[in-house]
């Protein structure tokens, strides 16, 4: 038995938690974040021994649209799949009732999935700090349930939350760009999932592209990378209700 961790993960926090749990299941993960344009999901090879989970972070209630083709790449081949839904502590929606989709499109087996708690990767003070030591202890937990249910239990199947047809996605609606601070590196562009940073002028943004995943703010060196203030205060007012109290993980098996 081989465990793999595919993820897509722009900031961390997705491939944080999708190794959390992978390395409860074995010393050796196998991990591939689709985020990286050249990581090819038909380049993994997995069998029907193999675990594998599936992350990804809900963006407006669903999964990133970058990421979708990218994981629709896999083959699963029998593999069993855990599922994994991040989220900022507002709610994930049908973010993973569209991964169980695309999962057992690709020939998986799905036995269980997660709802996992991150950092907002927007409104950063929602969810901030996590996953925490108390939610990584929880997350190895659920993964030991898991093994126990794969390695004891005959009927495999579970009930995955989230409703069909799923909710309409609104797009992104935010764009960062850069600020004075810019010295035209261009860690920003090459790191972009999507290729909205043109790499002549990397302080710039095809908003048009961007999915407002906030990689190029996270991966930018000088810190160079930003949303306007009026922005942020405007998607705190309207989190804020949603977001204050905060959410615990959940293990659907």
């Amino acid at each position: 038995m081989s465990v793999y961790a595919v993820y897509f993960s722009p900031t961390g926090a997705t491939e944080a938690v999708a190794m959390t749990i992978a390395g409860a299941m074995s010393q050796e993960v196998y991990s591939m974040n689709l985020c990286d344009r050249e990581m090819k999901g038909d380049s993994l090879s997995l069998g029907a021994e193999d675990i594998c989970i599936l992350a990804a972070p809900a963006f407006g209630g669903r999964i990133p649209t970058a990421s979708v083709e990218r994981f629709q790449e896999l083959s699963g081949n029998g593999a069993k799949a855990v599922l994994v839904a991040t989220y900022g502590n507002r709610e994930y929606e049908d973010t993973m009732v569209e991964l169980e989709d695309i999962a057992l499109g690709c020939g998986f087996v799905v036995v269980a999935g997660i709802a996992a708690i991150t950092e907002h990767s927007i409104a950063r003070e929602f969810g901030a700090g996590r996953p925490n030591a108390e939610d990584v202890a929880v997350l190895k937990e659920f993964s030991l349930a898991i093994l126990k249910k794969i390695k004891e239990t005959k009927d495999l199947s579970v009930k995955i939350p989230g409703d069909r047809p799923y909710k309409t996605y609104g797009g992104a609606s935010m764009t960062p760009k850069g600020n004075h601070k810019c010295v035209g590196c261009g860690a920003c562009a090459k790191k972009c999932p999507v290729s909205a940073i043109p790499m002549d002028t990397p302080n710039q943004t095809n908003a048009d592209v961007c999915i407002a995943c906030m990689r190029c703010v996270s991966v930018c060196p000088m810190g160079a990378r930003d949303l306007s203030k009026v922005m942020l205060l405007a998607v705190h007012q309207k989190l804020k209700k949603a977001c204050s109290v905060p959410k615990e993980n959940k293990l659907f098996l």
